[in-house]
């Protein structure tokens, strides 16, 4: 199973960056992982011949490339202390941490529950022991639909989580399928972010050399996912949904024209109440795009109160300066503060000078 765990490698990062900037107000991080082994151990004497699509569509050199940085990464995804002291050196308050990119959607019912329980009640563990620094999303058996939403209240009610990691499809199915309707409705209920985020194109043959099913397929995952959550009316049905979409919001907030276009013009594209850039403003997309010129477009299109910081973290995939990254796009002193926490803060519902207080509390006390 360890070799699933593949959200963004292809060569090692450098962890040589410079000084981050000190921030007025809090800095949040959203898109970072944690590994728990206990999971990967119990998962991995069942996994399926067939491999997920990250490892399936990757070339013997990509592979290769993902097993080594797999090897280097690893005390990053799971040693507490080492994460402390590299949000310290970046500048970060807090991480909202969130589950390794495997889910084991091809898992039955008795083991899907167990390893999102294990995986929940590490990374609840991780979070409660540092409350200051950590908060937690969970991870849950999406392809039981009704298991999920169980998980989903346990970790909101039990475990003192904020919401979940979800893929962008089910092992092969669109989250848009009416199967996972119990899902998102106890996600709205419960005022649970959902985040969801890619783990390689479903069908991607052509993608397997250069990493390009990360550098294209994660992306692209998640534009699909996307545009048939918004033109099923899935997302009319959940006005109320807190997404999140990894990597800048997928391909399509890019695109959006061509797709309220389509809208405008054809019936089969009006199974939604709004053309799509409407849904778009509500969602919201982390800033892992790399490019200050596509996070200062994604401001100025789509709104700076819907972007969100992160990093992710540890892969090499990485924005390692994000401080820095987001002051460079330009945007003036109130949006980058809203970018870096302050729309997280209002995303998870906590007081974010309260939490800028905590922080830094338990950062002195190290």
């Amino acid at each position: 199973m360890e070799q699933l765990y593949t959200c963004g490698i292809t060569a090692s990062n450098p962890r040589a960056v410079p000084a981050p900037r000190e921030p007025k107000s809090v800095v949040i991080d959203m898109h970072c992982h944690m590994l728990v082994p206990e999971a990967d151990a119990a998962a991995r004497p069942h996994q399926p011949a067939v491999p997920e699509p990250m490892q399936r569509y990757a070339s013997p050199e990509s592979r290769q490339v993902s097993i080594e940085m797999l090897g280097r990464i690893r005390e990053r995804l799971t040693d507490v202390r080492q994460r402390l002291t590299e949000m310290d050196a970046a500048g970060v308050d807090i991480q909202v941490i969130s589950p390794a990119p495997n889910y084991c959607y091809w898992a039955g019912e008795e083991l899907a529950r167990e390893l999102a329980r294990t995986v929940n009640n590490r990374l609840a563990e991780v979070a409660q022991s540092h409350p200051g620094r950590f908060m937690a999303l969970g991870m849950v058996p999406l392809q039981h639909p009704q298991l999920a939403a169980e998980e989903l209240r346990r970790c909101m009610r039990e475990l003192g989580m904020r919401g979940v990691e979800i893929s962008s499809n089910v092992d092969g199915e669109e989250l848009a399928d009416p199967k996972f309707h119990p899902f998102f409705a106890a996600a709205e209920e419960l005022g649970a972010v959902v985040f969801v985020h890619p783990a390689g194109f479903s069908d991607g043959q052509r993608l397997a050399p250069y990493h390009l099913n990360n550098l294209i397929g994660n992306p692209l995952d998640s534009t699909v996912a996307l545009a048939h959550l918004i033109f099923s009316g899935t997302l009319d049905k959940f006005p109320g949904l807190k997404l999140l979409i990894a990597h800048g919001g997928s391909m399509l907030p890019a695109y959006s024209g061509r797709f309220d276009h389509a809208w405008h013009a054809r019936a089969d594209c009006r199974h939604c109440q709004h053309p799509p850039s409407h849904y778009l403003r509500r969602t919201y997309f982390d800033t892992v795009v790399f490019d200050p010129d596509q996070l200062r477009y994604l401001a100025a299109k789509h709104g700076a109160s819907q972007l969100i910081a992160g990093t992710d973290y540890p892969y090499d995939m990485e924005e390692t300066q994000l401080v820095d990254f987001v002051h460079r796009a330009g945007l003036g002193e109130a949006d980058t503060q809203a970018i870096l926490g302050l729309n997280a803060a209002r995303l998870l519902g906590i007081d974010p000078q309260q939490a800028l207080a905590r922080a830094r509390a338990a950062a002195a006390s190290r």
